[in-house]
């Protein structure tokens, strides 16, 4: 990890994160590491307070995600930034969620890493970058031939390496369009679920969150049962990288939601050529499913 990182080193990341993130700090504490999980709140937000409290003298490493891949709520990754850095402590953000959709500027964030992945925004699948502010000192995880610095230990895909690129160029062209339209689209499929079906919550509704991203609870009724009735629609039940549905969500359960709550969630996600008759036509198929479901119940 990093050069310099001593062998009693404490990381900091929260409950919400990617297995990406998770998985790693994980790993690190079987290793020896200190690792404090932090909470989130009851809208799926990690509070910088919450974060200071967890901080410790020997701590060297906060990573909080840019956006949930879940339920799209937006953490305040500057506000944490600052008060990391008040104390020497480096910050990385996942932002795999927030490219192509949020603003991403690494100054604005203050962040001193920061990850990308290239499929969420149209790009190539299984290529990705991370930022590294000048400064921070990383040290190879796999080491072979000396490729991008001495980081990389196999020879580089340049045909993914451009596309990425290439990728990150429209997206930025087409950020302020596409925000605004995936956000009415959101808000109006959204809309549509409430009007028709009662007691249906919209996780993290009450603060923001990524414009594609909306997260329903379906009462009575599980996502999957749902799901399975309106086949027109690709949706899942959780997030798209391990939506097995073995598991119950993380983020929800970090939420404090309980199991009824869990099962019947279904997550929609919008992209960028989304159109009001697409949302339109899938509002119409989930009340449908909801309905008949809740009917066969009776």
């Amino acid at each position: 990890m990093f050069q310099y990182l001593p062998e009693n080193a404490h990381i900091v990341i929260s409950e919400i994160e990617h297995p990406a993130v998770s998985e790693p700090a994980m790993f690190l504490k079987r290793l020896g590491y200190g690792v404090t999980v932090v909470p989130c709140n009851e809208h799926g937000v990690v509070s910088p307070e919450a974060v200071e409290a967890a901080l410790q003298p020997n701590t060297r490493l906060v990573s909080i995600m840019h956006a949930n891949n879940e339920i799209g709520t937006v953490q305040p990754i500057r506000a944490i930034s600052e008060l990391c850095h008040r104390r020497s402590i480096l910050v990385h953000s996942d932002a795999s969620q927030s490219v192509g959709k949020l603003p991403t500027q690494v100054g604005e964030m203050d962040v001193d890493m920061l990850t990308v992945a290239g499929h969420k925004f149209y790009g190539p699948k299984g290529v990705g970058a991370l930022f590294v502010r000048r400064g921070v000192s990383l040290e190879s995880l796999l080491h072979g031939a000396g490729h991008e610095n001495g980081y990389r230990a196999g020879t580089e895909n340049t045909a993914y390496i451009v596309g990425l690129g290439q990728a990150s160029v429209l997206a930025a062209k087409a950020l302020d369009d596409a925000f605004e339209g995936m956000t009415r689209l959101r808000d109006r499929l959204g809309e549509h679920l409430c009007d028709a079906i009662p007691d249906i919550h919209i996780n993290g509704g009450a603060v923001n969150r990524l414009p594609n991203t909306l997260s329903v609870s379906f009462p009575g009724i599980s996502g999957r049962e749902i799901l399975a009735r309106a086949t027109e629609i690709c949706a899942s039940t959780g997030s798209a990288c391990h939506s097995s549905g073995k598991i119950e969500s993380a983020t929800l359960s970090a939420m404090g939601k309980d199991h009824e709550h869990i099962a019947g969630t279904v997550r929609l996600s919008l992209g960028w050529y989304s159109s009001q008759e697409d949302i339109d036509r899938a509002a119409s198929l989930l009340i449908d499913a909801w309905e008949v479901l809740t009917e066969a119940r009776v």
